[in-house]
């Protein structure tokens, strides 16, 4: 209220400042922090527990009564520190929850978080109340750093669990500064305090002093935050060192001043009244030297007071120069309470207050030192050393020796001198601490540095715990070994094997010694391996062969994990010799397996393994021929290349040792056709894969490819020897010879056998040669079998021999045909011949524009090879379809099929077949076809409704192979097909099975009536013929007549009827671009020409005049006036041999005018000529820039067209000069280029190619300027994009499609801003980024291509998930996520993150819904340090979900502290129940809630609900066993609706005795017949006793979950309207399957629970509905549906229904219910809000608009405002934001006192807009002319907002505006 009062002064004055007795209320302190300490003291702070140790009490001797000197000078121990101690120590380590401090003398101590001052302790408190992170708490390492120098006061000294005294100390200044009063403040006093919190003019400081107020004035701190700060102003907690300026009203008021010049100064003096009660360590003090001894000074300070020196706080550079009287500066180190004895150091680093000691280490740590001379002994604390460089050391008493026992201080006189070991240092007094323990000196580990992964250590287990064991390995090392590494098997009772102190022998898998993390293995393979270890990828030499262990089986093979996190991929088909489908059953996470190393790449961290261990050296193989053949065995699967043809097959070379081998032609397929056509396409240098080694003789390898074959080998069906074969087997083989009597057919394994003639075939069999050919593949049916002979007999009778359904084999037989096919095409795509390339082009079904060049005898039509020279396309007679034709003529024709052995197009011209019918193909339904074309194998047909081409298989099996000339089907006959496939494919046919024969029907003959229309004839093109000789030469001029004007040329009638060509490039000397030169010649116009070329119309050749076939040649002809007017004239190039060697004149970059011939839709570019006999290609890509012109580029360039063109250079075919009317194509860094998309690669990006074959890559982060949840869902192959190249390092390009590269000049706004490196971010910085990877230690989110940043798991979430799952489900690759930088690292090359929602402004990357328990703050560094340890643990865990299934509940981790608690009986076994809970979001029972220990999640689970929330609470409860019970399937809905964890595992079961089993049990084998003493008799009774006592507890709970239905029938009994339990009970039938007990339960429930409970019963409803939706059909669903409508109130019935589909992913059926509510509840706005926001979900902005003008249309007007104003908040959170903010202007503009609107608006714009924007928003607001109340209201926004993001002068600028408001409010008034 105050803070109000101040920023808005009532009435335009300020107001006087009252004395603020707000700041004076003592914080009390929360009990949260009275803890406990075990769990702060986390195992880092007892590793580095090097100081404080049990010191050795000598026996006390005789007192004297004067001390002597060396008693008086005894340093610091342990014993000699008391509660109350105040003492100077310097920060040595700061952890997340505690500070280690370095006190002098080598002491050691620990300040715990809550230690800091009340201000910060209230904070905490404040964050645990409120279960989220608060914005203005920092963190310890935040507010200190190692070297600082803080004063201490000794809080408690304590003895740790492992025995060792330690000092627990604190720094809150009412603790420390306590001995002070407000009375005795003096101004120049030096005082630590503490910042408690922030006000407008400055700082309020806690000093602990009572009754005094301490301020500083932000004018005094700004030098500080400048020089120490960092510019950042002082937070809450931060610790300083101050003085007193000024102190008023009797030390009521304070002012301080922090200037590092005037602290550093400061001295105490006596004018201060400083006294030995309230003298404070860190004071410095003038003194003067009383006494100098050799073990220290006495000093006299501040007149009265003596202190003492000892020798290790002298001034090393003035030691020995002491004398009496001598004036010195002393710095307090500490005074005893008690004692009252005041030390004081002399060295310079502490007279400077506020400085930081800059030596925090010591460079030699861990070094072992011989002969190590005694400088001096004590008594109770130890020695002192001298090293060889001169410096002192020190050892504390119980370093001295191995142990008391052992111990005499006569071995320590000085001179002696010892071996020892440096294992600390000590920053207080710059000093090495020694050991001489031999234990220490002989460790071979002494820090984690000196562990190296993959070697062998020894350690001592220092105790069990569920997440592994932990082992001692040195003084203070620790290691783990996870659960996974106890032994070779998954251990289940490792107490069974391992006890506390027993030694072990590990082998290290990681050591990490920044974070004190060491991980070990007990697995004995690994341990006992003596193959070399590999610790780094640099170590993985292709042929190593190693131990390692599977860390993930995949479908698609084994990681193999090694050392220091190397990990490697087993391909599946590296994993065995033999085929292994599920790699999931076979191997298990935690084997260890023996791989060899196949490939490694270090840089890019990848390796290859194989299972299947490499033979024997290169060396002893070479020059072994023998042993080389031997390398392939029979029924092996191979690589082979090509290396010739032969007139029989391929000679090839087996891969990789290139051993020689032959593939017969009829062994490339099991179609007889496909293998000579394979044969011809296959070159030398191609590479087959997966052939099958069928037979081996005399050193000749014979090969296989045949599908079937090979099939049949992986499959392991055939059968190796006679033995195996019985009578009725059906057996894949090929046919070996045919013989008079029958053939013999061959098995893929060499056995053989006889079909004789009589059951070769059903059908009679007149020559065994008509029937089979050899090679070909059958399936062959045991007939007989003599063993004794090797002999069987076979049938191959298709009754015999059945594969099964007729219409299944005969569609895999056409699909593996048309396969092949595809096959064929791509080996001719790579063959450099336009002609083959262009038929490799061409697919059935295209239709082309051809033009007739003539008719031939027989009534068929060859069409024009147009621009590829050799193409022959042939229409028969039937497929001219009756029409009249002529040469010249053009005519659309469609493709039936290519012949790629003759190299002929098969087209038609009939017409249903080129004008297809646009109608919708059912698959599986029956079309009446005509029969278009017949190959060998298969036919084409046209379905007769739409004109569709389909393929169908003439055979349904491998042995049907014959058909008599009746059978046999013809062209044009009718068929009835079945479709199995709608689209055609790449193959251009659509998928058909053929119906039965009798449905045939016979061709019709075509009557003369059914030409075609006339209409399609064309203009008769240069006719060819007889050419007509001629006795023209080159030169000559010419008369003729214009007989016909083409696109490029036109067509002159000469003399004697002799036919000339012009070309469009002769006709004038400058053509103007985009005019039609031929157009200027009309048909009948006499022109004169000279004649500059004569063509050859069989080559199409221009030949020299000397060649004998010019006379037949076709005038080329010119008539540019240039040409005619000279007496001279240019002649063709008619000796150039190629087109290529004609194109060598053009240089990449001329320009040149072409002329457009056509637009080649199947290749996509533009065929130009430039000249009569030079022509070129412009790809369409190359034509333009503007996406427009490319979608449509007929409509752009017209045929004839004059183009100016830019030369790229010659084609690949070289016939054709490559062009482009962009200017030059060249793909350099800053280029802007149109690309086509080949591949998307989701969660990747982009592969985009140009033309020429350039290929580029766009990352998922370059796709757009803003990033989206499904980047690249507008992108598919094909799709034109425009790229701005990025880079052209390497052989890819790296693009960019972001508008701001590819288009600079439109300067909008950038929402995601490119980051290519570190350098481009800033700590603070708002990001957007895709999640890479859930790790172990956090979540990966890419933030650019090539920068990732970690946010580590306490920055994750608010919440605090058990399971790994929970965040692989929520977070999975390629999520969308916005960060906040915590902090860059560039030279570890790190950015840490955060998603927290108080760090990003954005809702909890966990959804509400899932009720996962709130993170609390001390959780949160015990959460970050298990996850390390449980890391490993976790991954594994993962394997065994199937996540699709998990969308419940999960289990959260909690401190554990709770030891004392007695252990809960474990969970059954049986599997885990679902569990179900209704949608109600308002009763619910109310159960306490409470927090159980958390250790596994594999445990036993208990449920909690909780009032008023969505979800059930799962806890953890610690067991005697890891188990894991089965996981139920899962569902989850909107309304919070989960079927979940088992039943059973809802509290511990009671212990089924004797249950428990291990790997290791029969090691210790009990003798079971023994008999038994009586002592052990008398244990058993007492164990008995016990054992029933706690069943009897368990039953006498009484939060004992049920576990049968009898106990829920008792349940429900008492409590019959608690929809929980019914739900529960219903869960529990769920968990068996029980699907119809589960029905039963729910309609028993809607009976008993009474109608008044009506959200009891809808919750009933709900489960029901979700029950039939996950078990049930469309019917029973709908019929629930129906009845819940009836019995609840209908709408939300139907809100609910609408949620479950959506949730379900039932899209069609969620909004076909959405669209019945829009006509039912027309007048509800819920609905159409709900539907707007299902759509906007669905990415379909578009429909959401027109929903929110229909419900503007149908709700009243009233409504009108609060619609618009939540689409627009959808709009903004789910759509556009542009659009949002139209909506929300428009809606103000219309309404602008609606203060709601505003609100809102305001709300969104801060989350989603920019600083300016907001503001301008507010601007508005305050001029708007609304009640005071509603002014002050947003005023008060405005000023927070201002103090939360804008500077001093913002802040000061709004008050001013609001003084000027209330004053003119005033003014206003008085008039």
């Amino acid at each position: 209220m105050t803070t109000m009062e101040e920023s808005f002064p009532r009435g335009g004055t300020r107001k006087t400042r009252k004395s603020e007795k707000a700041f004076h209320q003592p914080v009390e302190q929360d009990n949260l922090f009275d803890i406990s300490t075990e769990p702060l003291q986390s195992t880092k702070r007892k590793k580095s527990q090097k100081g404080p140790v049990k010191t050795k009490k000598l026996k006390t001797e005789k007192r004297e009564s004067s001390k002597s000197a060396k008693e008086k000078f005894e340093i610091l121990s342990i014993e000699s520190l008391c509660e109350g101690m105040r003492i100077l120590g310097c920060v040595k380590e700061v952890n997340e929850l505690e500070l280690v401090i370095s006190l002098p003398n080598g002491l050691q101590g620990f300040v715990q978080v809550t230690e800091i001052c009340d201000a910060y302790t209230k904070k905490l408190n404040e964050q645990v109340a409120q279960e989220e992170p608060l914005k203005d708490l920092v963190r310890l390492p935040e507010l200190f750093s190692p070297g600082m120098l803080v004063r201490c006061v000794v809080s408690s000294l304590g003895v740790t669990e492992r025995g060792k005294k330690s000092v627990k100390l604190s720094l809150n200044p009412k603790n420390v500064n306590k001995v002070l009063s407000a009375e005795g403040l003096k101004p120049g006093m030096l005082l630590a305090g503490t910042v408690s919190s922030l006000e407008d003019h400055g700082y309020l400081v806690d000093i602990g002093v009572g009754g005094a107020r301490a301020f500083l004035p932000l004018q005094k701190a700004q030098e500080y935050n400048r020089q120490k700060n960092k510019g950042a102003k002082l937070k809450v907690g931060q610790y300083l060192n101050c003085i007193i300026e000024e102190v008023k009203g009797s030390g009521g008021v304070v002012t301080l001043s922090i200037d590092h010049s005037e602290v550093s100064t400061a001295i105490a003096t006596e004018e201060q009244n400083w006294t030995l009660n309230n003298l404070l360590p860190g004071l410095v003090v003038k003194a003067e030297v009383q006494k100098v001894t050799p073990l220290g000074l006495t000093l006299n300070f501040l007149s009265f007071f003596t202190g003492l020196v000892d020798f290790m706080h002298l001034d090393p550079k003035k030691a020995g120069t002491y004398f009496s009287n001598q004036a010195v500066r002393a710095c307090v180190l500490c005074v005893h309470p008690r004692t009252r004895v005041v030390k004081l150091s002399l060295r310079p680093v502490f007279l400077h207050p506020g400085r930081s000691l800059t030596r925090l280490t010591c460079q030699h740590l861990g070094a072992v030192l011989d002969d190590v001379p005694v400088q001096s002994f004590f008594n109770k604390a130890g020695a002192t050393f001298r090293l060889k460089d001169g410096s002192l050391a020190y050892a504390r008493l119980s370093h001295l020796s191995d142990s008391k026992n052992v111990f005499s201080p006569a071995a320590f006189k000085p001179g002696n001198t010892h071996k020892c070991r440096i294992i600390d240092f000590s920053q207080m007094d710059e000093l090495a601490v020694l050991s001489l323990r031999t234990s220490i000196i002989e460790a071979q580990y002494f820090r984690y540095h000196d562990i190296k992964p993959g070697s062998l250590v020894k350690g001592t287990v220092l105790t069990i715990k569920p997440y592994g064991l932990l082992v001692s390995v040195g003084e203070h090392i620790r290691g783990l070994v996870p659960p996974m590494h106890l032994a070779d098997i998954q251990m289940k009772n490792p107490e069974k094997k391992y006890h506390v102190g027993d030694e072990v022998t590990c082998r290290v898998l990681l050591c990490d010694p920044e974070t004190k993390k060491l991980m070990m293995t007990l697995k004995k393979t690994l341990v006992e391996s003596k193959l070399p270890a590999i610790s780094c990828y640099a170590d993985a030499k292709p042929g190593l062969q190693t131990h390692g262990f599977i860390l993930r089986v995949k479908d698609y093979g084994c990681i193999v994990k090694f050392y220091n996190d190397v990990q490697g991929l087993v391909p599946k088909h590296e994993l065995s010799a033999e085929y292994i489908p599920d790699p999931e059953r076979v191997f298990y996470t935690g084997q260890v397996v023996k791989v060899a190393v196949l490939n490694c790449e270090p840089a890019r961290e990848r390796m290859l393994l194989s299972f299947k261990l490499l033979g024997e050296p290169e060396k002893e193989r070479a020059g072994h021929s023998q042993k080389k053949r031997k390398a392939v065995n029979v029924g092996q699967l191979v690589d082979v290349k090509v290396l010739e043809k032969t007139r029989d097959g391929l000679e090839v070379a087996v891969l990789p040792h290139n051993i020689p081998a032959f593939l017969p032609t009829s062994h490339l397929s099991d179609h007889v056709a496909n293998g000579p056509l394979l044969y011809h396409w296959l070159q030398a240098g191609d590479t087959l894969h997966r052939v099958l080694c069928l037979s081996q003789s005399e050193g000749r390898i014979i090969l296989c490819r045949k599908p079937a074959l090979v099939s049949t080998m992986e499959g392991g069906q055939d059968p190796k020897s006679f033995s195996e074969i019985q009578p009725g087997m059906l057996l894949i083989g090929f046919v070996k010879s045919i013989k008079d009597y029958g053939v013999f057919i061959q098995f893929p394994s060499g056995l053989s056998g006889l079909a004789p003639k009589a059951v070769m075939s059903d059908k009679f069999v007149t020559s065994t040669s008509d029937h089979f050919v050899e090679g070909q593949t059958v399936v062959a049916k045991v007939t007989n079998v003599d063993e004794e002979k090797q002999r069987m007999l076979l049938s191959l009778r298709l009754s015999d021999c059945a594969l099964g359904d007729l219409a299944t084999t005969s569609l895999l037989l056409l699909s593996q045909c048309l396969e092949e096919w595809q096959g064929v095409r791509s080996l001719m795509s790579n063959r450099d011949s336009v002609l083959i390339q262009t038929l490799a082009e061409m697919t059935p079904g295209m239709v082309l524009d051809l033009e007739v060049q003539e008719v031939l005898e027989d009534g068929s039509v060859i069409f024009s090879e147009g621009p590829v020279p050799g193409l022959v396309l042939r229409a028969s007679k039937y497929h001219r379809a009756g029409q009249e034709v002529e040469s010249g003529q053009k005519k659309k024709a469609v493709i039936l099929n290519v012949d790629m052995l003759k190299l002929e197009v098969h087209v038609s011209l009939c017409h249903n077949l080129v004008n297809r019918k646009a109608k919708k193909l059912k698959k599986g339904n029956e079309y009446q076809a005509t029969v278009q074309h017949l190959e060998e194998s298969f036919a084409v047909a046209s379905l007769v409704e739409t004109g569709h081409l389909a393929a169908f298989s003439l055979t349904s099996h491998l042995n049907d192979t014959f058909r008599f000339d009746s059978e046999k089907l013809q062209v044009g006959q009718g068929v009835s097909l079945t479709l199995k496939t709608t689209e055609p494919g790449v193959t251009g046919l659509l998928l058909a099975v053929e119906g039965p024969a009798a449905k045939r029907t016979m061709r019709r003959t075509r009557k003369d009536s059914e030409t075609v229309d006339e209409d399609d004839e064309a203009d008769p093109a240069v006719v060819v013929g007889t050419i007509k000789k001629h006795t023209l030469s080159i030169g000559d001029m010419v008369t003729g007549t214009v007989k016909s004007v083409k696109p490029t040329h036109v067509v002159v009638t000469l003399k004697d009827g002799i036919i000339g060509c012009i070309h469009a490039s002769h006709i004038l000397d400058d053509v103007p671009v985009g005019t039609c030169p031929t157009a200027k010649l009309k048909v009948g116009k006499t022109v004169t020409a000279r004649v500059i070329g004569g063509r050859d119309m069989k080559t199409f050749k221009f030949l020299p005049i000397s060649h004998p076939r010019f006379i037949r040649t076709i005038p080329e002809l010119s008539v540019r006036p240039s040409e005619l007017e000279k007496d001279g004239h240019t002649a063709l190039n008619t000796h150039s041999v190629s087109p290529s060697e004609k194109i060598k004149q053009y240089q990449a970059g001329q320009t040149v005018t072409c002329f457009l011939k056509k637009y080649n839709v199947v290749k996509k570019w533009l065929e130009v000529e430039i000249a009569p006999d030079i022509r070129g290609r412009i790809p369409m890509l190359l034509t333009s820039l503007s996406f427009k012109v490319l979608k449509h580029p007929d409509k752009k360039f017209q045929i004839g067209q004059a183009l100016k063109a830019t030369v790229v250079g010659p084609d690949s075919s070289k016939a054709f000069l490559c062009l482009s009317l962009i200017g030059p194509h060249k793909l350099e860094k800053g280029e802007v280029a149109m690309g086509r998309v080949v591949k998307v690669t989701p969660k990747k990006g982009l592969t985009v190619s140009f033309p020429f074959g350039k290929i580029g890559r766009v990352s998922i982060f370059h796709v757009s300027d803003s990033y989206s949840e499904a980047p690249l869902e507008d992108f598919t192959p094909q799709k034109i994009v425009r790229c701005y190249v990025l880079s052209t390092a390497g052989h890819v390009l790296t693009l960019s499609l972001r508008s701001s590269r590819t288009n600079p000049e439109t300067k909008s706004k950038i929402p995601d801003p490119e980051i290519n490196s570190i350098q481009d971010i800033e700590e603070g910085q708002l990001l957007r980024g895709y999640v890479k990877s859930v790790e172990p230690r956090g979540v990966l989110l890419g933030l650019g291509p090539s920068v990732v940043g970690l946010a580590q798991y306490p920055h994750v979430s608010q919440y605090s998930p058990a399971k790994t799952t929970v965040y692989n489900r929520h977070l999975p690759e390629g999520k969308l996520l916005t960060a906040k930088v915590l902090s860059v690292s560039h030279q570890k090359n790190l950015v840490k993150l955060s998603f927290l929602p108080g760090d990003t402004g954005r809702p909890d990357v966990f959804p509400a819904s899932l009720g996962l328990p709130l993170l609390k703050q001390e959780e949160r560094q015990l959460e970050a340090e298990e996850r390390d340890h449980e890391g490993e643990k976790e991954q594994k865990k993962n394997q065994k979900r199937k996540e699709k299934n998990q969308k419940g509940q999960e289990e959260a981790p909690l401190p554990s502290k709770e030891k004392s608690e007695p252990q809960k009986p474990r969970a059954r076994k049986q599997g885990k129940r679902p569990c179900l809970e209704s949608g109600s979001e308002q009763e619910r029972v109310k159960k306490q809630k409470k927090a159980a220990p958390s250790e596994e999640d594999d445990s036993g689970v208990e449920v909690y609900y909780r009032e008023g929330e969505e979800e059930i609470e799962t806890r953890v409860l610690p067991t005697e066993k890891q188990t894991r019970p089965a996981e139920a399937p899962r569902l989850k809905l909107s309304s919070g609706f989960v079927w979940d964890v088992g039943l059973d595992s809802l509290t511990p079961a009671l212990p089924p005795r004797g249950e428990s089993s291990d790997s290791e049990e029969d090691e210790k084998p009990q003798q079971a017949t023994q008999k038994k003493s009586k002592k052990e008799r008398e244990l058993e009774k007492q164990k008995a006793e016990k054992e029933l006592s706690r069943i009897e507890e368990a039953l006498m709970d009484p939060k004992r979950q049920p576990e049968s239905a009898d106990d829920f029938d008792r349940l429900v009994l008492s409590s019959p309207n608690s929809s929980i339990l019914w739900l529960q009970y219903m869960a529990f039938h769920l968990q068996a399957t029980e699907i119809e007990k589960a029905r039963a339960v729910a309609e028993r429930a809607l009976k008993t629970i009474s109608f008044r409970e009506e959200q009891e019963k809808l919750n009933v409803w709900v489960a029901l509905l979700n029950l039939e939706n996950m078990y049930g059909s469309q019917e029973s669903l709908t019929k629930v549906f129906e009845r819940a409508v009836q019995y609840n109130e209908p709408l939300k019935v139907f809100l609910q229904l609408a949620d479950i589909y959506t949730k379900s992913e039932k899209f069609q059926e969620a909004s076909e219910l959405y669209n019945r509510m829009l006509k039912r509840f027309r007048q509800e706005k819920t609905v159409w809000i709900k539907y707007g926001a299902f759509l906007l979900r669905r990415g379909q902005a578009e429909a959401s608009h027109r929903v929110m003008q229909r419900a503007l249309e149908c709700l009243p007007n009233k409504e009108h405002v609060d619609v618009i104003a939540k689409f627009a908040q959808l709009e903004l959170q789910l759509g556009d934001a542009e659009r949002a903010k139209a909506l929300f202007e428009n809606t103000l503009s219309i309404y602008p006192k609606r203060t709601d609107v505003w609100s809102v608006y305001i709300d969104m714009t801060i989350k989603h807009g920019s600083q300016k924007e907001v503001r301008d928003i507010f601007e508005r607001v305050i001029h708007l002319s609304l009640a005071p109340k509603r002014m002050k209201f947003f005023f008060k926004r405005y000023l927070d907002y201002e103090k939360q993001h804008g500077t001093e002068k913002d802040v000061q600028s709004v008050k001013a505006k609001a003084l000027e408001y209330v004053e003119a409010k005033s003014s206003v008034l008085e008039d």
